[in-house]
């Protein structure tokens, strides 16, 4: 049998596993992107001063080093220029079809058929999800209308007006810290929307020279040394995130410092100090963020939004502020995994079904009752401390073992039940004594279960995914 493996997405993920399944001779292989162009959030987030949070060592794939990055920290247009330059050496892009959004995804007892919204049909032996979670952003159901420009980030053009604009900014998440000091400044004033103060840490960035970019073009294993030390860094990061005694308390020590050192108010200083456990909600990398809210021509408010007005936005304490331009830095609906596809399983049962209570999957990929079907950056997977592109290697190496299983006649691998109910038993508990449940983010859907991050190290699911065990599928 030579498998048909059709992935949903042209990102990080999607590329990592066509990579892979190319790597490993598995050439049948279709990625549909709904896009004009590959790229996933680094494509959609073309807001001003959006860039990479995790250093460019681990960020970026260890199969595909990049020895051209100008800084610690890269901009997404460096990024995005890396993904691309990748799909294409790794022969990917030319098995991308583009603006093919899909809609349903059935099972037909033997096979998937795949439709778009344009009415073209796919079929394929392997599905493969790598629509990530963080595509789909979120507008906030604030009433009334705003008679003037209104944009989320990730819907971000550069005709918009911010030069000499009174611009708003509703939000203060991993987006607004970035978005709120480029503009501060271009803009006439800008007034952000706070309704909760994140937690920060100094990010050490650093410009690589042309010295270290041609050191590393001629001699790549060079790369091998600061990619590891960022990785002892972000255990660091993790132990603090998962309640180390040590960790914890030197990482919530350094947040500190940086707000006494950079917010000389002690008014303002209060504002801007986190109320929630530190790690509930995304911890933020930033420089410039507390300065840019010190600014004359910057407002930080902190009472509730009540309402939009045609000229502004009104909060809870009667004032009306006035804007020209309206931005939601309002992140994602990342625990609505596959949302707006409708994806019918073994005997005719919808996924959403399956996920009435909160999606789920067996290591993050498989879900009972929908055979050869494996999700990457799935339910559970989302790393608060580390370079999701390592769970997104680990994953594609666990779908390459499923298909070479399929290509030697195994038949379609479905995961057992009581497998995937005991895997998510276990995750759940260990979620459930976890800084997440501290607050309310987007880590939690609706009923609060933690359905985005994973309760461990990296190093401990790269030892789960090693091996695809037959005993787990029917």
């Amino acid at each position: 049998m030579r498998p048909r493996v059709l992935i949903v997405g042209a990102g990080f993920g999607g590329v990592a596993a066509a990579a892979a399944l190319l790597k490993a001779g598995f050439d049948d292989v279709v990625l549909l992107e709904r896009a004009d162009s590959i790229g996933g959030v680094w494509r959609d987030n073309a807001y001003p001063g959006c860039a990479c949070d995790v250093p460019a060592p681990l960020y970026s794939y260890s199969f595909a080093p990049n020895p051209g990055w100008t800084r610690r920290y890269p901009a997404r247009e460096e990024i995005l220029a890396y993904l691309r330059r990748t799909a294409d050496a790794l022969g990917v892009t030319r098995r991308v079809v583009l603006g093919a959004a899909v809609t349903s995804a059935t099972w037909t007892g033997d096979h998937w058929t795949v439709r778009t919204a344009d009415g073209r049909d796919f079929e394929a032996d392997v599905l493969v999800p790598a629509v990530g979670q963080l595509g789909n952003p979120v507008l906030p159901p604030i009433p009334g209308t705003f008679a003037g420009p209104a944009v989320h980030t990730a819907r971000w053009s550069d005709d918009l007006p911010v030069e000499g604009a009174r611009v708003g900014v509703i939000g203060t998440g991993a987006s607004a810290i970035q978005l709120v000091p480029a503009i501060a400044g271009r803009a006439a004033h800008v007034t952000v929307f706070q309704r909760s103060a994140p937690w920060t840490l100094p990010r050490p960035d650093t410009r690589y020279g042309a010295g270290r970019r041609h050191a590393y073009g001629k001699a790549p294993f060079l790369m091998l040394l600061p990619r590891a030390g960022v990785w002892l860094l972000t255990l660091v990061a993790g132990r603090a995130l998962l309640g180390g005694r040590v960790a914890g308390p030197l990482v919530r020590t350094a947040s500190r410092a940086q707000r006494r050192l950079q917010v000389r108010d002690p008014a303002l200083r209060a504002r801007v100090t986190p109320d929630e456990p530190m790690g509930c909600k995304r911890v933020l990398y930033t420089n410039d963020w507390l300065p840019a809210l010190a600014r004359p021509d910057v407002t930080l408010v902190t009472e509730k939004v009540l309402e939009l007005t045609p000229t502004g936005v009104r909060t809870s304490d009667g004032a009306t502020h006035d804007c020209d331009l309206l931005v939601y830095a309002t992140g994602f609906a990342a625990t609505d995994f596959l949302a707006g596809i409708d994806v019918t399983g073994a005997g005719g049962r919808p996924l959403t079904r399956e996920w009435a209570t909160g999606a789920y999957a067996h290591l993050g990929m498989t879900v009972p009752g929908f055979p050869n079907m494996f999700l990457m950056y799935g339910p559970n997977t989302n790393t608060g401390n580390t370079s999701v592109l390592y769970f997104h290697e680990r994953q594609a190496a666990y779908l390459v073992q499923a298909v070479r299983r399929l290509a030697a006649g195994s038949g379609p691998l479905e995961v057992r039940r009581r497998v995937a109910a005991a895997f998510d038993t276990e995750i759940q508990q260990r979620l459930s004594h976890s800084v997440w449940t501290g607050c309310r983010s987007w880590y939690r859907n609706a009923a609060g279960r933690i359905v985005t991050n994973w309760p461990g190290s990296a190093a401990e699911y790269r030892r789960r995914v090693a091996r695809l065990r037959p005993s787990d599928f029917t």
